[in-house]
């Protein structure tokens, strides 16, 4: 059986941590609140995104208000700074070889379809990937399936076993998926989140670059023909 590559988006194929520092941090001024650093946000960046504001001193006033008309502050900010961002080292190649290999290389990600999907055709890279497990909307972002489930029963309907199943995220929340089903967990530094708490959650395999990704699923039996 071909492996299954369910990547995470937000900071683990899309390098877009400083444009989510820059929104969070247009979040705080906003409010009259201290803005951060690359480190504090790396310390705290947690989902849903209210766990973050919290952590970084919001109140619940403040969250519920950047919740509103689908959290259309963080959006609006947010969504023109994503367009600029690029793919993560050696994604881009990773992607090609999955490709080739006839692999399956989906995104479980919380954030959303139509504008995840937009960036895949900015970026170049919307053959390869098969399928998206996303949001369907703002309104329901965070509300309804979690990605956990979502994966849980994409693998369930395509009959795909979790055993040949690699999550690839820069947060603990794919390790956690990943212990759930019966996945192979690998996590990738410079996203989202610091690494000592991508350490601390234990992850299978660790790689700060895509160039790292493939002698991993070498060792598991896939794409031997590669270099």
């Amino acid at each position: 059986m071909k492996p299954v590559l369910a990547f995470d988006w937000n900071g683990t194929l899309l390098d877009d941590a400083s444009a989510l520092l820059q929104t969070t941090n247009a979040i705080l001024a906003h409010f009259g609140h201290a803005t951060i650093d690359m480190a504090t946000l790396r310390e705290h960046c947690d989902v849903p995104l209210s766990i973050l504001y919290r952590s970084l001193g919001m109140s619940q006033q403040e969250i519920a208000a950047v919740g509103r008309n689908g959290s259309a502050v963080f959006h609006d900010t947010y969504e023109p700074l994503a367009e600029k961002a690029a793919l993560r080292e050696g994604a881009r190649r990773m992607l090609e070889l999955a490709h080739r290999e006839a692999a399956l290389p989906i995104i479980v990600s919380n954030h959303i379809v139509a504008p995840l999907r937009a960036q895949l055709i900015r970026l170049g890279i919307s053959d390869y990937i098969k399928d998206v497990l996303a949001f369907e909307s703002r309104a329901t972002q965070y509300k309804s399936m979690s990605k956990g489930e979502r994966l849980r029963l994409y693998l369930q309907k395509n009959r795909l076993d979790p055993g040949c199943t690699f999550i690839i995220g820069d947060m603990p929340v794919e390790m956690d998926i990943a212990r759930d089903l019966g996945l192979k967990s690998i996590s990738i530094t410079g996203g989202f989140v610091s690494d000592a708490r991508l350490r601390a959650a234990r992850p299978d395999y660790t790689i700060t670059n895509y160039h790292e990704l493939l002698p991993i699923l070498q060792s598991h039996g896939f794409f031997q023909g590669e270099s």
